[in-house]
């Protein structure tokens, strides 16, 4: 019997997968958030999504640095300013190019805790519910399924037409979790960032991650009943 590895037996990372649909500050919002509850990540940055992260944040992902992106990337808050966050530690972030099918989440043998998309696009979400595979999102999508594990997708899109909604359905009769990108206004959201964040804050809540990300409902006093 081979020796378990002591990395193996300690590190099950959560990993995330960033696909091309706008909604790059949920996925920095889910990155700090995984990182400050102490949590393992591993990234997969698709090819597409690096032209919206360009778009929306002004920051060229690369494989040669990207760690100094990253820290970039996770500064900035909602509105494209830098510096709204302090720089994080991301040493025990482990970077996954999207084209790279050899790399660890790629088999169901790499112990994870399951992924999230973050957003997922209508390509993305009608790629892993025909099993495509053709990046390493998709892939490891497709193998957090057969091993039973925790796969939630971030769907950002509207309207959406017939071909996606079947697409959602596949995957959620496959065990996906599927998470709307649609922030709530009961938490007393007053910025673009307490919106983001009750998305992200919605995406941990279904992969069972601690957070303070959002003030959730707590029922009214006295009775009292909304009108529908």
């Amino acid at each position: 019997m081979q020796p378990v590895p002591e990395h193996t037996s300690q590190r099950r990372p959560w990993v995330v997968g960033v696909s091309g649909a706008s909604g790059t500050p949920y996925a920095a919002a889910v990155l700090r958030a995984l990182l400050a509850a102490g949590e393992s990540v591993d990234l997969v940055v698709s090819r597409a999504s690096r032209l919206t992260l360009l778009d929306e944040t002004g920051i060229s992902f690369r494989d040669a640095h990207w760690q100094d992106d990253l820290r970039e990337w996770l500064a900035r808050g909602a509105d494209g300013k830098p510096d709204a966050y302090a720089p994080l530690d991301v040493t025990d972030v482990r970077y996954w190019a999207a084209g790279d099918l050899a790399a660890g989440p790629s088999s169901g043998s790499y112990p994870t805790r399951g992924m999230l998309i973050v957003p997922a696009s209508t390509a993305c979400v009608a790629g892993v519910a025909l099993g495509l595979s053709k990046d390493l999102l998709q892939r490891t999508a497709s193998v957090t399924l057969k091993e039973g594990r925790k796969l939630v997708v971030a769907v950002r899109e509207t309207p959406l037409n017939g071909q996606t909604l079947k697409a959602l359905v596949a995957l959620d009769e496959a065990g996906a979790t599927v998470l709307p990108a649609s922030p709530a206004f009961y938490a007393g959201a007053t910025h673009i960032q307490d919106l983001v964040d009750f998305v992200a804050g919605r995406v941990l809540d279904a992969a069972g991650v601690p957070h303070g990300l959002y003030r959730r409902w707590e029922g009214e006093l006295g009775g009292g009943s909304r009108e529908a």
